[in-house]
């Protein structure tokens, strides 16, 4: 295609349509004991795409899925996208009206899920009009009979030859709803253009390096945007080959790292410790993987990763809604910070008036981009929360950051998670990154709660390691020695686990619910006192 098809090959479709051509069958994607090479995910998700067509699905229609790591997702990613429908990832722990909200809010007319979600999504379709069809993979057992009208099984969808009438796509086209989560009202849909998609794949490629010769260890959830575009897209863009694990397992993951020679993993902060807490093997620097991109470890952990297993670390800053404005990439990186602004967009930090501040000052960073259709299109039929997003045409991450001299920044907190006590501004991340540093604790949470007073009250919630004993008058002894006075938390529960997403984030919103519990030691009615 010449250069004035570029809005047309700059589509997701057309990147994997392109690489089967560039080469055939070699293989592409490890699932458990199969293989699936290029050739074969093209025509695999040609079918997918006919059996849409087959439903009456037409351009712009929405289709849901809800459903695990598995290669379907991947079949019915692309295949949603040779029709020119929208791809709507549900989390897969979603259950009741959050669920129905977001079928409903998303217009979806096709569920696509796996039978053992089918107790979460009977209920949560009752009475939803939209829903038209419902296709189930796997057995769905005795559930079938209360869904006859809308049942289409998986394996009809997909018996045909592949054959479909080409629907005009473009880069301005939407090919995915990717829901956020809600802070301080109902999950948004984010309605992402195909070039976005594309976009990642290139950022990722550059920060990492990726060639032919890579194979990338995705084990987080494709219903996320981040197994999708940091993982997925890059490994194919790249001409790599990628392993798709149902999940991240500690137990397993250098096995399988070392089983299919991967040279590149996608992180979550929480994945870090976890991986440290495996005791020393003098053979852990032996492994295939060279660098590992992600965001979230703790400074002090950068060199320790680095040195015990051998690799580099590569972290950036994002948003389902903008992709990735900061990273750290090649000749340009300092651990501990978010990066400086990738290419294609402009940033800027802002204090609370709008003014913007000078390097050292916290604020909030805004971004817009430089490039058509690298960013959000619109929060989906939320217009008031799209206008308030771009305000002053430039998109409000709600995330305040520190830009160094050298031009870096580093993340500082989440404006709905900062804390602020005695007239000082605290910042929950720089609390539970010194918690995280004790031995005996395995993670934490630091949230606020109201006091007495018209300000916060800091509370930590956190969960041992295994073996572990700790109480909260050493915990704080601790914290008095590595914190100011006014950080130290009043209170402290140690739970058994903390409430996780499937993505292994620690649910917040659930720990401010419940908020101070039986449990929780205050250390005010104790009489602990803090030195200041």
């Amino acid at each position: 295609m010449g250069k004035g098809d570029i809005t047309r090959c700059r589509v997701i479709h057309h990147v994997l349509r392109q690489k089967a051509r560039e080469f055939g069958n070699r293989p592409f994607l490890y699932f458990e004991d199969r293989t699936f090479g290029y050739e074969e995910l093209d025509a695999a998700s040609d079918r997918a795409a006919a059996g849409l067509l087959a439903l009456g699905l037409r351009m712009g229609d929405k289709v849901a899925l809800m459903m695990g790591n598995r290669p379907e997702f991947l079949f019915m990613w692309f295949g949603i996208s040779k029709v020119g429908a929208v791809e709507v990832p549900i989390n897969v722990a979603h259950r009741g009206d959050i669920l129905t909200y977001m079928l409903d809010k998303a217009d979806c007319r096709v569920v696509i899920a796996e039978a053992a979600f089918l107790d979460q999504l009977a209920p949560a379709i009752e009475g939803l009009s939209k829903v038209e069809r419902l296709v189930i993979l796997d057995d769905p057992g005795e559930k079938k009979a209360s869904l006859t009208t809308l049942w289409v099984d998986f394996r009809k969808l997909m018996d045909n030859d592949g054959s479909y009438q080409a629907v005009d796509v473009t880069w301005a086209d939407p090919f995915a709803i990717l829901f956020t989560s809600g802070t301080t009202g109902p999950s948004k849909g984010a309605l992402m253009p195909h070039n976005y998609a594309l976009f990642m794949g290139e950022l990722v490629m550059g920060f990492a390096e990726y060639t032919e010769s890579d194979c990338l260890y995705n084990a987080l959830p494709l219903f996320h945007g981040n197994a999708q575009l940091l993982s997925a897209m890059p490994a194919l863009m790249s001409g790599a080959r990628m392993v798709l694990a149902r999940r991240f397992s500690a137990s397993r993951f250098w096995s399988e790292v070392e089983k299919y020679q991967c040279t590149a993993f996608n992180y979550i902060g929480s994945i870090i410790p976890i991986l440290l807490k495996a005791a020393p093997k003098a053979e852990d620097s032996r492994n295939p993987l060279r660098i590992m991109v992600g965001g979230g470890c703790p400074e002090d952990l950068f060199g320790v990763v680095e040195a015990r297993f051998g690799l580099s670390l590569v972290e950036g800053y994002g948003m389902s809604e903008l992709g990735l404005p900061l990273g750290n990439g090649p000749g340009q990186h300092k651990r501990g910070t978010i990066g400086k602004p990738t290419p294609g967009y402009q940033v800027k930090v802002v204090a609370d008036n709008g003014l913007e501040v000078s390097p050292g000052i916290l604020g909030e960073l805004l971004v817009r981009p430089e490039k058509p259709y690298t960013m959000m299109l619109e929060y989906y039929r939320m217009p008031e929360e799209t206008v308030e997003a771009w305000r002053d045409l430039w998109f409000h991450t709600g995330d305040y950051v520190v830009e160094d001299p050298e031009g870096y920044f580093r993340f500082v907190d989440r404006k709905k998670d900062a804390l602020r006590r005695g007239g000082e501004n605290i910042s929950s991340y720089e609390v539970e990154k010194i918690i995280n540093s004790h031995p005996a604790v395995r993670d934490s949470a630091a949230i606020a709660v109201k006091s007495e007073l018209a300000e916060d009250e800091v509370m930590v919630c956190l969960e041992l390691s295994p073996d572990a004993g700790l109480t909260p008058e050493a915990l704080l002894d601790y914290c008095q020695e590595c914190m100011a006075y006014f950080m130290v938390p009043r209170y402290v529960r140690i739970m058994e686990t903390l409430p996780r997403t499937p993505t292994l984030r620690v649910q917040k919103a659930v720990l401010r619910r419940e908020g101070i519990t039986a449990d929780t030691w205050d250390r005010v009615k104790t009489g602990y006192e803090i030195r200041r």
